[in-house]
């Protein structure tokens, strides 16, 4: 098992206490080692802004709690630790796994909302490893490295937690972290992640003797009609029951436009007399290396615009429960429902219009 305890911290030099600092992370869930830079933090800052990483998304393995459960399970564990209230501050920042741009752009209005125009601001992080590049991209705030130093992760926290060693979590987590991850395992979140848990493990194990770790080929289609999306829920997992667009995994045989229309008729019952072909407006590669908890998965996705009129009527066909039609405006306000990144990659289309 992992060595949960932070090792003693090198004592900092002395500095002047900032007003504000800033901590950025996913915190799924926050842990022991997180718990010990926020209390380093809060000795060289008066208030700590906490930006929580990963909002607004659906439930998966990687991401099991909302941003209000962690932002909540963050006060609770600061609070037992003696840090009043008062002190902390939160953001709750969208994963914009294609715009740096706008992800930057939302930490630095989040951070701003509080700090209102002051400029005394510090960075808190530890750079670790190419995850941490992060750090370097707010040059306007003085950067204060962290001195833990810990082997800990959330990762190591999630594996043990899914696998049942809940008596293994305890040593990585504050009391007030254990209690909740206690409670949350008897309910039907915990049930579904569980089980998609093992799902995934099975997934990954049946391609462990490939000679080259698999990469996956797939398509997606986002078609849109009279300000509406075509959408399915999922039946199967992962993602049971999220909402995604028409697609799947290319074929030995066929191109990769041929795949994405005739996924589409299979999932949603689109007549075929509808020429997707005709109605191709744009399309493009997303790429992203963890998109896809299943494996390293790139996929091609045509945007397809049907024009004004009645919507299609539509039934849900294989790998899916349900074929809808969903008001853009919908779509665009309701990122937790969706799949992976299929709002992202919905987003990307609508808006470009």
């Amino acid at each position: 098992m992992t060595d949960a305890r932070p090792r003693p911290a090198t004592q900092a030099p002395t500095r002047r206490r900032r007003t504000f600092g800033v901590y950025i992370g996913r915190f799924e869930p926050p842990h022991t080692a997180h718990l010990q830079v926020m209390l380093e933090a809060l000795r060289s800052v008066q208030k700590l802004i906490i930006v929580i990483g990963s909002a607004r998304a659906a439930r998966n393995t990687k991401n099991p709690f909302t941003a209000d459960e962690r932002q909540d399970l963050i006060t609770a564990m600061l609070q037992e630790a003696g840090v009043p209230r008062t002190r902390l501050l939160f953001v709750h920042v969208r994963d914009y796994y294609y715009n740096e741009t706008l992800w930057l752009s939302e930490v630095q209005a989040g951070v701003h909302a509080h700090t209102r125009g002051s400029t005394d601001v510090a960075l808190i992080g530890h750079i670790k490893d190419e995850s941490s590049y992060y750090l370097r991209s707010f040059p306007a705030w003085e950067f204060i490295p962290t001195h833990v130093v810990s082997d800990l992760s959330a990762t190591d926290v999630r594996r043990a937690y899914f696998e049942g060693r809940l008596n293994d979590v305890q040593p990585m987590v504050p009391p007030a972290v254990h209690a909740f991850l206690d409670t949350f395992r008897h309910g039907p979140d915990y049930a579904e992640l569980q089980a998609e848990y093992d799902h995934l493990l099975a997934y990954r194990a049946a391609w462990k003797d490939a000679p080259f770790p698999p990469i996956f080929v797939t398509t997606d289609a986002v078609i849109t009609r009279s300000g509406h999306v075509l959408l399915v829920r999922r039946a199967g997992r992962p993602g049971r029951g999220r909402l995604a667009m028409p697609g799947g995994f290319l074929e030995p045989n066929e191109t990769l436009l041929a795949c994405a229309i005739r996924e589409t008729h299979e999932e949603t019952g689109l007549s075929p007399s509808i020429d997707l072909a005709a109605a191709l407006h744009a399309q493009a590669v997303f790429d992203y290396p963890e998109r896809s908890l299943r494996g390293r998965t790139v996929t091609h996705a045509y945007h397809f615009d049907l024009g004004i009129g009645q919507l299609p009527r539509l039934s849900g066909g294989s790998d899916a429960s349900e074929a809808l039609w969903m008001p853009i405006s919908d779509v665009l306000a309701r990122p937790e429902l969706f799949f992976e990144d299929h709002h992202a990659i919905i987003e990307h289309f609508v808006m470009r219009g």
